[in-house]
């Protein structure tokens, strides 16, 4: 047997419930605006006990809490100061994403040892990047100028369907909820350059010609990144905003 507490995460455990009361309302509606509460403590089994009114010090504890959570959640996605010059698009309301774009660069890339690819540094062309919390896009462009009719085409790598969607495989993905605007980009960043390349999804091919010898030769080259052989998918940037 292995223990696999360490597996779990943090685990929390119940100290205090709280039950809201109104009084029967007789019709009036200032009735309700009365409200009493009444604290409990918790005891080892998670059982509540010791039922009493709520406690000045209770209230403020309860009353720091929920700021302290409110607080996380609008931090949500802001910038440290001017939105950097690299981000195309912020969605801090309900549905809460980010598409920005990375030049042409030189940086290292993992790859699965099946692939027969030696880790390394390699040229990727440029990129633009969509976000959420959970899940991530990405695809490639030509140049360096960046507008809503931008054409995108396919990104030159392994574990991507044809919808630019990025499969993390076993990476855990881990966005703090009061996660700032720059350390979601670097974040999400990180985890695609820092996991493996492992395949192909299903019979879709990313660029033209053998994925497998292009990322042979690149692996510490001192070319560019040859974009004749990125694949247009017939969508332009302004197709990725909602």
């Amino acid at each position: 047997m292995n223990d696999l507490t360490n597996n779990f995460g943090t685990l929390y455990f119940p100290v205090k419930a709280f039950v809201l009361y109104h009084k029967q309302s007789n019709g009036y509606s200032h009735d309700r605006q009365q409200p009493y509460v009444e604290s409990y403590d918790m005891d080892s089994n998670g059982s509540p006990v010791n039922a009493h009114p709520l406690s000045n010090k209770e209230s403020e504890a309860l009353a720091k809490a929920l700021t302290t959570k409110s607080k996380k959640e609008s931090s949500f996605l802001t910038p440290s100061g001017l939105i950097p010059k690299n981000v195309l698009y912020v969605n801090t309301g309900k549905n809460p994403c980010v598409i920005w774009h990375t030049p042409p660069q030189v940086t290292g890339l993992l790859f699965d040892e099946n692939l027969t690819i030696p880790n390394g540094k390699a040229p990727v062309p440029a990129l633009v990047w969509k976000a959420d919390r959970n899940n991530l896009q990405v695809f490639a462009i030509k140049g360096r100028a960046v507008g809503t009719e931008t054409p995108l085409y396919y990104a030159p790598f392994f574990n991507l369907n044809q919808q630019g969607r990025v499969c993390m495989g076993n990476v855990q993905v881990k966005i703090p909820k009061d996660c700032g605007l720059e350390h979601f980009i670097s974040l999400w960043q990180t985890y695609f350059f820092n996991s493996y390349f492992t395949h192909l999804l299903g019979e879709f091919a990313p660029v033209a010609g053998n994925i497998v010898q292009l990322w042979q030769g690149l692996i510490g080259s001192p070319d560019k990144f040859p974009s004749k052989l990125l694949i247009p998918n017939k969508h332009t940037l302004k197709n990725l905003l909602p």
